[in-house]
C-alpha cells in the first residue's frame, strides 16, 4: 500500500508534531508499506522541492515568503496533484491543521482517492493560545466552520486522544467514522532509571541539590509561570531547591523575569534549547518534573507527549488536573496530578513528592510497564490498518489491502 502523507511540517524541524510523525512513518514502514510525505509552506522558506532528514524523504511545496494562508492551500494543492501523478499513492492522509486537510480533499475528489484526516488538535483553538484570535470571535467561529467542514467531507477521520474524539462527535461526525491512535513513545530509546551525570550536573550547579524541571517548549498554556512561582514557594523552606528550565520559546524572557522579581534568579537555571539526543541527560538530573498546564480549551482536549516520555524514563512527575492529562496519568499509580491554575497545590504537590521517596520505585515500575503495555508506537499505529481499509473501501479499493495481507 502506497500512502500519501500531507504534513504542516517535518523533520529536520524539532516538534511534538514532527516527532508524532516520524513515529509514524517508521512504523508504517516496518508494516510494509510505501510512505511519501509532502510539507506545506508552513514548513518554511526553502529552495529545493526534496530534502532528506533522518533516514525518511520529504517532498516541500516552495512558497515566497509572506504567502497568504489561502495561496499556501492553492499551492499545496497543486503540489498534491503532481505526486499523485508522480507516486499514484492507493489514499491521502492529511494530518492537521485544516489547511491540510482541505487542499487533500480537493485533490481527493478530482482523483478519486479516498483521504484519511487526522485531526490532533483544533485549529481554532490553536489560534487562541497562539494569541492570534479569541474564543468566539468571527475568526474562532470560520475557522471551527472550516474544521468542521473538512473532518465532514474525509472519508475516514483519526485523533490523537478521547478528548478530541468528543470534540469531533460534537461536530456532527458519526462515531464509527473516528479512530483514535494515541500518541505514544518507543520505550526502547528512552533508558529506565539511569544514573544522572555527574559532570553536567556539576557543569549546571546542581550538586547537592534537589532538582525540579520542565523539559519542552516554553508556551504560555505550559503554565510554567505557575512552577517557578511554586519554586519560590519550596526554595524559602529548602535552599538547596533548584529548578531546571530545558528548552525555550516565547515565555522565556517573562519567565527570567518572573525569577528575578521573585528573588529565585539564581536558583533557575535555563539550558536554553538542546540537541534532542542529549535531552535524556537533563532529565536524568531532575528529582521531579513539573507539566502545570493551564485549565484552556487546548489543554483539556489534547494529550500531551511529554508525561509518556517520562513514564518511559522512570522520571517522577506532578501534572495539573487538566483533561489532556487526566487521560494520561492515573494519579498516585503511575504520576501525580494537582489542580489546575494554582501555585500552592503545585508546590504542595511537589514537596508531597519529593517527601515520600519511598514510593518512587514502585511508581516508576507501574509507569514504565503502562508505557509498554499501553502506550508503544508499534500498538498505535496498527490501528491505521482498520482506519485505511474503511477508507479504501469508500473508493471500491479495498482489494488493496486484501491482496497486501495475502
Amino acid at each position: 500500500m502506497r500512502i500519501l502523507h500531507i504534513l504542516d511540517h517535518s523533520l529536520p524541524l524539532h516538534s511534538g508534531y514532527t516527532f508524532r510523525t516520524a513515529a509514524i512513518l517508521r512504523e508504517q514502514r516496518a508494516l510494509g508499506w510505501e510512505t511519501f510525505h509532502l510539507t506545506t509552506p508552513k514548513q518554511g522558506f526553502s529552495t529545493v522541492e526534496v530534502e532528506e532528514a533522518d533516514g525518511l524523504r520529504f517532498y516541500r511545496t516552495l512558497a515566497p515568503e509572506g504567502t497568504g494562508l489561502v495561496a499556501q492551500m492553492r499551492l499545496t494543492a497543486r503540489r498534491i496533484d503532481q505526486l499523485v501523478d508522480q507516486l499514484q499513492p492507493d489514499l491521502i492522509h492529511a494530518h492537521s491543521p485544516v489547511l491540510n486537510a482541505l487542499p487533500a480533499e480537493w485533490v481527493g475528489r478530482k482523483r478519486r482517492l479516498p483521504v484519511v484526516y487526522e485531526m490532533r488538535a483544533s485549529w481554532e483553538d490553536a489560534a487562541v493560545d497562539h494569541g492570534t484570535t479569541t474564543e468566539g470571535s468571527l475568526r474562532y467561529r470560520v475557522s471551527r466552520a472550516l474544521e468542521s467542514f473538512a473532518l465532514r467531507h474525509a472519508d475516514q477521520i483519526t485523533t490523537i486522544c478521547e478528548g478530541l474524539r468528543g470534540d469531533i462527535r460534537q461536530r456532527g461526525i458519526p462515531a464509527d467514522k473516528i479512530t483514535v491512535i494515541p500518541n505514544a513513545v518507543d520505550a526502547e530509546a528512552f533508558q529506565f532509571g539511569a544514573e544522572p551525570d555527574a559532570a553536567l550536573r556539576s557543569e549546571l550547579g546542581l550538586d547537592g541539590c534537589t532538582v525540579l524541571g520542565f523539559a519542552g517548549s516554553f508556551y504560555g498554556y505550559e503554565g510554567l509561570d505557575l512552577l517557578v512561582a511554586a519554586t519560590a514557594r519550596l526554595a524559602a523552606r529548602d535552599p538547596q531547591i533548584r529548578l531546571l528550565l530545558v528548552g525555550g520559546g516565547v515565555q522565556e524572557a517573562n519567565l527570567r523575569s518572573q525569577a528575578a522579581e521573585l528573588g529565585i534568579a539564581d536558583r533557575v537555571i535555563f539550558t536554553g534549547r538542546v540537541p534532542h539526543n542529549r535531552v535524556q541527560k537533563y532529565y536524568e538530573l531532575i528529582d521531579v518534573l513539573a507539566y502545570p498546564r493551564l485549565p484552556i480549551r487546548l489543554t483539556e482536549l489534547v494529550t500531551p507527549l511529554k508525561p509518556l516520555e517520562a513514564m518511559a524514563q522512570g522520571r517522577m512527575f506532578v501534572a495539573s488536573d487538566v483533561g489532556g492529562h487526566r487521560e494520561l496519568v492515573r494519579h498516585g499509580e503511575t504520576g501525580f496530578l494537582c489542580k489546575a491554575g494554582s501555585v500552592e497545590a503545585l508546590a504542595d504537590a511537589i514537596a508531597d513528592v519529593l517527601s515520600h521517596r519511598e514510593r518512587w520505585p514502585a511508581i516508576r515500575r507501574q509507569a514504565r510497564d503502562f508505557v509498554e503495555r499501553e502506550r508503544t508506537w508499534a500498538n498505535s499505529v496498527a490501528r491505521y490498518r482498520e482506519v485505511y481499509r474503511r477508507a479504501l473501501a469508500t473508493r471500491g479499493r479495498e482489494s488493496t489491502l486484501a491482496e497486501e495481507a495475502r
